[in-house]
């Protein structure tokens, strides 16, 4: 790769100050330090010698995506050769889903990387390396019969609207694949929610999500509902494994949770997010099978350890919760900020009958009281210690 940088190195004086490519800059020193570690220097204090940047930071996060993407891919064969009673072999689900994937994942990218370099090339700065996450993760939360269109404008609205009128990265309040998710859901409800969001296979060839059945149905127990009503399996250890309808990367919890304990052991995210997370998440659902005798709604009869399976709770509290932007910073605040994830997941879960999904808005009203919980942390502190040596 020496021929590489020395090409590099001998084109870039032709986008130093003064020069006529310098408003192309922001696009050469992406591919720079993609492609080679920096060797820039902070200007002052403090100095710390180290090979791995921002941009190997999000580059890791995105490798930890990829075994994500290839299960969604097989699985989107799996459902429309289940559907049509088809006989496939793994690759040729994995064939059959890349195809309907990787336009997804292009258009993503295209609109991410289209307004980040925009807006870079007008304010004058780098182009930020969050955008790779972001556009690595907006297809991993979308149907895969998504109408392109309508995930070009999502990708658009979550950048522009959801990062960059805040300043750019490091300055949002709320998580931008979310925020493009939000965007989507609100604006086009038919195309990511409901029954017929997964038209995999033959025309009427539908059902009801995981959520979606306990959720429809009233005084009933949802364990016996998943487990008989539906032409999916909706067994636990099936919800855990993942063989059944939802967005492209949320289905498969031990590929998930596999991802979260690497970038845990590699302190990318918090531990204490996650733990947060599902600590509330079971101590909600724990609460509401206890309330569920006395009431006709089944959301509540659902128990702890299927709620960790179901939906999008494991995916959004893994690679959206723990996203060290939105979240909170403190060790204490990262406690709290994740058990109220996991709270509001249950309860929207339970109590809103439009909208049996809840971490998607639990996480971003998180995301508006992280700096608040944080600011308490810190109160708290900084009162005892005052107490401890005044």
């Amino acid at each position: 790769m020496k021929w590489l940088l020395d090409y590099l190195l001998k084109i870039k004086p032709n986008f130093d100050e003064g020069q006529k490519l310098n408003w192309l800059y922001p696009l050469y020193e992406a591919t720079e330090t993609i492609l080679f570690s920096t060797d820039a220097k902070t200007k002052s204090a403090p100095h710390i010698r180290d090979s791995i940047d921002i941009k190997r930071v999000m580059i890791l996060v995105v490798v930890a995506l990829i075994p994500c993407y290839v299960f969604g891919a097989i699985n989107v064969g799996y459902q429309n050769a289940l559907s049509f009673g088809l006989e496939r072999t793994w690759i040729e689900n994995l064939i059959f889903g890349a195809n309907a994937i990787i336009p997804i994942i292009v258009v993503t990218f295209v609109a991410g990387a289209f307004w980040e370099i925009l807006f870079a090339i007008v304010r004058k700065h780098e182009i930020s390396e969050g955008f790779l996450v972001t556009c690595a993760l907006i297809p991993l939360t979308m149907p895969p019969s998504i109408p392109l269109w309508q995930l070009f404008i999502a990708t658009s609205f979550g950048i522009v609207i959801g990062k960059e009128i805040f300043g750019g990265v490091g300055m949002n309040i709320f998580n931008p694949a979310l925020t493009a998710r939000c965007f989507i859901f609100f604006s086009y409800p038919s195309k990511i929610s409901g029954d017929m969001v997964w038209l995999v296979g033959p025309d009427g060839y539908s059902g009801a999500t995981a959520l979606s059945v306990p959720a429809s149905t009233n005084n009933a127990d949802a364990v016996y509902l998943l487990n008989g009503i539906t032409q999916f399996d909706y067994s636990w250890i099936n919800l855990a494994s993942g063989w059944i309808p939802g967005s492209i990367g949320e289905t498969n919890k031990f590929i998930i949770f596999s991802a979260a304990a690497a970038l845990m052991l590699m302190k990318l995210i918090s531990w204490r997010v996650i733990l947060g997370g599902i600590s509330g998440l079971f101590a909600m659902s724990y609460i509401g099978t206890l309330i569920a005798p006395f009431s006709d709604n089944s959301m509540l009869s659902i128990p702890p350890h299927y709620h960790l399976v179901m939906g999008s709770f494991a995916f959004g509290l893994t690679f959206m919760a723990t996203e060290p932007v939105t979240g909170s910073h403190t060790d204490t605040g990262r406690l709290v900020y994740g058990f109220f994830v996991g709270v509001l997941t249950v309860i929207i879960r339970s109590i809103n009958p439009a909208y049996p999904e809840g971490v998607m808005l639990a996480i971003l009203l998180m995301n508006a009281f992280a700096s608040l919980i944080d600011y308490f942390v810190v109160k708290v502190n900084i009162s005892k210690r005052m107490a401890r040596y005044a």
